[in-house]
């Protein structure tokens, strides 16, 4: 489904190039990740026997902490020392022999493998022992999440236990981003995304939307499925693509059972499906363990959609109906920049709490009468630039020049240059111009002469001049012989809508305000 993520493959880097070095030496490792710098201090002759084998473990929780918290783990664990035997974690003992016990009726339950190994139980207890603080937030989200998941899960007949792939993939979290651009709590590359119909703009990526994600999610996994005929290599082939997958089995001499084509696997893949059944026993055996989720910040049942009929911002949203911005973004994570856009044919909707939805339509109009306040507000366009029926087409005479003619229709040199994609402030005679004069606020009249005119605007008060035109004059220097007359007056005074329709001897009318 996407490239094996950055980090992982930053780690493994790490971890063979330390392995060349046989002295004990400390050296300092900075990941980047969403904008959080965590420095890692790596001892080599640790670090060779367990990360370069474990290392997964580690990305894992370092791809967790992104998702639930800031900053970053001051020490980042490098291996998980000590018995792994006998661990206790609050207070309650797991053992060997209590986990085969488990695992056996989980894998009962499900068509996965899931079978006990070592390394299964060093990674669960491993999650239990360092990431229990994570949980609780993870299961309010879930509380959320998986009704709506498992909805669609069964719609396309898929385990239920599928849900716990999200947890893997994102930790819940609908705005998750990887280094490679894989976004949602699904974790969809922008081409997987359109491929499963996700719409993506400027405003909205539904690959952050869960319900919309969960389905792409669901359609993938059936095809998945329909290629390998078997769920653990499904979900192998979510994560690293069904051609490792199927380059993993030719190289195993044709096994088709996960645990036996794992070595031949990309290292983060053979990490993944663990990592999976790891979340699905944690939440599973969580009251066991005494991990009991946080109070979700509402229930999906308790919410309710409304289709938009204008533009609206969550800052709108929140002034009128006092909803907050947190929970406006976490009901409706797909809004990239938090403004719920209106396109004819695409029906954007907003999701609120039940009785918030209720409050809008009872606020409808001043919701979005505040709405259009605000948008008419806004610095508009220069109509010059927009309304094409003010377009001219002006041919450039004998001695023109930019400033000459940008004064007679009152713009900027600078704006017939950008118009005509002009470097240089060169004209040639019989040269093509495209200007779009400033509107003018009288309407054009009739006219037989070849030259369009428009109804005089004369001033309520002013003393009424003639003027007669001599040669050489303009309508700019015409408004520079008189004070305070400008080009568009003169223009107004007289109905003359080209500049260049004065010729010598015709007499124009001034007024000296």
């Amino acid at each position: 489904m996407k490239p094996i993520r950055v980090l992982t493959a930053f780690f493994a880097i790490a971890c063979i190039s330390l392995s060349h070095g046989q002295e004990k030496k400390t050296d300092s490792i900075t990941v980047v990740q969403d904008s959080i710098k965590v420095e890692v201090s790596v001892v080599k002759d640790t670090i060779i026997n367990e990360v370069a084998v474990n290392h997964p473990v580690v990305i894992d929780s370092l791809w967790l902490e992104t998702m639930y918290s800031s900053p970053l783990y001051d020490a980042l664990p490098v291996a998980f020392d000590g018995d792994m035997k006998k661990v206790s974690i609050n207070d309650v003992e797991l053992t060997t022999e209590l986990l085969r016990e488990r695992l056996e009726r989980l894998n009962e339950q499900t068509p996965f493998n899931l079978e006990y190994n070592p390394e299964l139980e060093r990674l669960i207890k491993y999650y239990l022992k360092t990431r229990s603080k994570y949980y609780p937030k993870m299961m309010a989200r879930a509380l959320y999440y998986f009704p709506m998941f498992e909805s669609y899960l069964d719609k396309y007949d898929i385990p239920l236990e599928i849900k716990y792939l999200a947890v893997v993939e994102s930790g819940l979290n609908p705005r998750a981003k990887s280094w490679v651009g894989a976004t949602g709590m699904w974790q969809f590359m922008y081409q997987t995304g359109k491929q499963f119909n996700l719409n993506i703009s400027s405003y909205v990526d539904e690959r952050q939307d869960p319900v919309k994600s969960a389905e792409a999610a669901c359609k993938y996994l059936e095809v998945l499925y329909k290629t390998f005929n078997d769920w653990d290599l499904a979900l192998a082939a979510y994560n690293s693509g069904p051609g490792n997958v199927s380059k993993a089995i030719r190289r195993s001499g044709g096994h088709r059972n996960y645990w036996n084509i794992r070595p031949f696997l990309p290292s983060e893949t053979a990490g993944y499906l663990p990592a999976f059944y790891a979340n699905m026993y944690i939440f599973e055996y969580a009251k066991e363990h005494k991990i009991a989720p946080l109070t979700p910040m509402v229930h999906h049942f308790a919410t309710d959609t409304i289709r938009v009929k204008s533009p609206l911002t969550f800052e709108q949203l929140n002034a009128t109906l006092n909803v907050s911005n947190e929970m406006l973004q976490f009901l409706n994570p797909e809004y990239k920049l938090d403004i719920i856009p209106f396109v004819k044919g695409k029906n954007y909707a907003v999701r609120l709490p039940m009785q918030t939805a209720g409050d809008f339509v009872a606020m409808e109009k001043e919701i979005y009468a505040l709405a259009a306040k605000e948008a008419a507000e806004r610095e508009k366009p220069l109509p010059q630039y927009f309304e094409m029926n003010q377009r001219i087409r002006y041919t450039v005479r004998s001695g023109d020049y930019l400033g000459k003619i940008a004064n007679n229709y009152g713009v900027r040199v600078s704006d017939i240059k950008k118009w005509n994609g002009m470097r240089t402030s060169n004209l040639k005679v019989g040269q093509r111009l495209t200007i779009y004069p400033k509107k003018l606020n009288f309407t054009v009249s009739k006219s037989s002469s070849s030259s369009k005119k428009i109804e005089k605007k004369i001033p309520a008060n002013g003393k009424r001049m003639e003027y007669i035109v001599q040669k050489g004059d303009s309508l700019w220097s015409i408004s520079k012989k008189y004070e305070k007359i400008t080009v568009q007056q003169i223009k107004e005074w007289n109905g003359i809508w080209d500049g260049n329709s004065i010729t010598p001897g015709k007499k124009i009318i001034l007024y000296k305000i």
